[in-house]
């Protein structure tokens, strides 16, 4: 058996609940993990909804990442063994004290890595750092510009872009995100009022060549107006609730690119690279070129709550739920 949140019908995030379920039956092939950290994320929260992409069927349990240990292995699994500290990458299912998974879906933690770190880079680092190398092709010197600054893939991106030697401008909605912006490696921070004007003076009237959007609406509407020539900005989510409609005359005239960042359909058509860049996330997290902000450790019982939170952007850096 094993504690798990549940969703029996897509609606309102209250109607999850902590149940007692039965854990799937260990197979060949197969890796049972006690969960140590289980990640949060917004798309988790419009599952449970309906109002994602993917809808998976009912009941289900949400939750894509699980950082935890070994604790049985089915026959004819190689790699790994009983006792090793893995990260699980899931569809669904995470939301769960422990999980059964195909160990094709594990990462192997570096000792350096905590297990609260390890949620937060697998959806939110990997998110940005794909973002901003693979869609982008971020070069040194360049200045990018993060909406949603003081989110987990904003600050994923604020770190991921210093560490390509970005020069990089924040933007989030209150001061104390801003400060926190700022705290993690933001050259420059600002508000979304008057962000037109601001831009403009902080740039020479230049413009930007990488914008990072997770946020959508009327952050994206404004951000088309600051394009640098050959510059491309990134659609990466629509956390404000509206998802914007474009003038296609301004990529035209202003000679810029609007890329879209799918990071499930990149793991899954381009696994190789996907661990390459996991690698290298790893190797910057060594030397402290990135660390992941934990702004809240909550109990898994909790879920529901913080999923709504989340939802209203009111959530700084990522949050983990605890078994």
């Amino acid at each position: 058996m094993t504690s798990a949140i549940v969703c029996h019908a897509f609606g309102p995030l209250e109607q999850l609940r902590l149940e007692t379920v039965k854990l799937k039956a260990l197979a060949a092939g197969e890796v049972q993990v006690k969960a140590e950290a289980i990640g949060v994320n917004y798309p988790d929260g419009l599952l449970v909804q309906g109002l994602y992409q993917m809808k998976p069927q009912t009941p289900f349990t949400p939750g894509m990442e699980v950082a935890g240990t070994i604790t049985a292995l089915g026959d004819n699994v190689d790699g790994f063994a009983i006792g090793d500290r893995v990260a699980a990458l899931l569809t669904t299912g995470g939301y769960a004290s422990e999980i059964v998974t195909d160990p094709a879906n594990l990462i192997a933690l570096p000792e350096h890595v905590s297990f609260d770190d390890a949620c937060a880079q697998l959806c939110a680092y990997g998110t940005s750092h794909h973002a901003l190398k693979q869609r982008a092709s971020l070069q040194p010197g360049e200045t990018l510009l993060v909406l949603g600054a003081a989110g987990s893939t904003g600050i994923a991106a604020i770190q991921i872009g210093k560490a390509m030697g970005a020069h990089v401008i924040a933007v989030a909605s209150s001061e104390d995100k801003r400060a926190l912006a700022k705290a993690n490696g933001a050259d420059v921070v600002l508000g979304y009022d008057g962000l037109k004007d601001a831009v403009k003076q902080e740039t020479a009237g230049r413009g930007i060549d990488v914008v990072f959007d997770p946020v959508g609406g009327d952050a994206f509407d404004t951000a088309t107006r600051l394009m640098a020539r050959g510059g491309r900005l990134l659609v990466v989510g629509f956390a404000s609730g509206r998802i914007p409609t474009f003038p296609v005359n301004l990529a035209l005239v202003k000679e810029f690119a609007v890329i879209g960042v799918f990071w499930g359909n990149f793991i899954a058509k381009e696994r190789a690279i996907y661990l390459e860049n996991m690698r290298e996330l790893f190797a910057w997290h060594a030397d402290g070129r990135v660390k992941p902000h934990i702004g809240d450790k909550r109990p898994l019982a909790d879920a529901a709550e913080v999923l709504s939170e989340i939802l209203q952007r009111g959530a700084r850096g990522k949050t983990v739920l605890v078994p």
